[in-house]
């Protein structure tokens, strides 16, 4: 059960040595330009193996669950699904449900795992295996594993990362199932993450330049932080922290924009209604000059 590409490498995992007797995933929704309906990732994943796929809109109608329960499932494997498993769901599977979350529990429970663990500035996440149960994210842990975040990694690298560690890590529960022990989460320790709020995108240059650099990493490629220069947006895609002190939000001979403490060098920046290109390329093109006020 899973929908983005997150949940692909899991899929293939699974089918390399067991039988999926079905796949669901989240009905095709409209997207591009042309708003044409799309199948997700998994959906098209498990078609080409020529897996049964189910969508259904939601959980609650009591011909869903017949239908799964026809099934007679030995095991569910969820993986970043997009809905919440009623308690019958959760029941049914004669071994249950597991759920492959991408943080280290009880670190970062909930929605945003990967990208609050670099807005946080983290040195380390991982994958966890978890026994499905009432309460977001609070099931005991079966295994995990652990991997360092680069201090380069942004939201869509360290994405990549952590779904082809959960395809190892599903792969080796399943091939260890009678032997692993169900291991309650602390109870300390505890932290959510939150779905990210686009008003959260924009860039406070009154924060440590360090601070900045985590966020902007945690926002990249989607949704982007951004700023405004002579009242445009620029998103930024990646950013360097350096030790130059100046005028917070003001533009450094260097072509850095001085922060809270530091300054930051845009690597790759992304202007509105443009493509990405270098933060140097960006400067030379926009007119701005040094000792300029950025919007804040």
């Amino acid at each position: 059960m899973g929908t983005p590409d997150f949940a692909v490498p899991a899929f293939e995992a699974v089918r390399a040595a067991h039988n999926i007797i079905a796949v669901y995933t989240r009905p095709p929704a409209k997207q591009g330009r042309g708003m044409q309906l799309t199948k997700s990732p998994v959906h098209r994943a498990a078609e080409a193996a020529g897996i049964e796929v189910f969508t259904p809109t939601g959980l609650k109608e009591e011909a869903e669950l017949k239908r799964f329960r026809a099934l007679k499932p030995d095991l569910a494997v969820v993986v970043a699904y997009g809905m919440i498993l009623p308690q019958d769901w959760l029941d049914t599977p004669s071994r249950g449900c597991w759920n492959i979350h991408a943080s280290l529990l009880p670190r970062w429970r909930g929605a945003a795992p990967i990208q609050r663990a670099l807005m946080a500035g983290d040195e380390e996440t991982g994958v966890a295996i978890m026994q499905m149960a009432a309460g977001l994210d609070t099931g005991p842990v079966l295994l995990e594993k652990r991997i360092a975040i680069d201090a380069t990694d942004t939201a869509q690298s360290l994405h990549d990362k952590l779904a082809a560690l959960g395809g190892a890590a599903i792969g080796a529960a399943l091939t260890q199932a009678d032997e692993l022990t169900p291991r309650a989460q602390a109870e300390t320790g505890v932290t959510y993450a939150e779905k990210i709020d686009k008003a959260e995108a924009k860039i406070d240059f009154t924060r440590p330049a360090t601070l900045l650099d985590a966020h902007i990493r945690g926002l990249s490629p989607f949704p982007g932080a951004w700023f405004e220069a002579n009242g445009k947006r620029v998103k930024v895609l990646a950013a360097e922290p350096l030790s130059d002190e100046g005028a917070t939000a003001t533009l450094a001979e260097s072509g850095a924009i001085y922060c809270g403490v530091g300054a930051l060098r845009l690597v790759t920046v992304q202007p509105a209604g443009k493509g990405a290109m270098s933060g140097a390329d960006f400067l030379r093109g926009r007119g701005l000059v040094p000792g300029q006020k950025l919007d804040i």
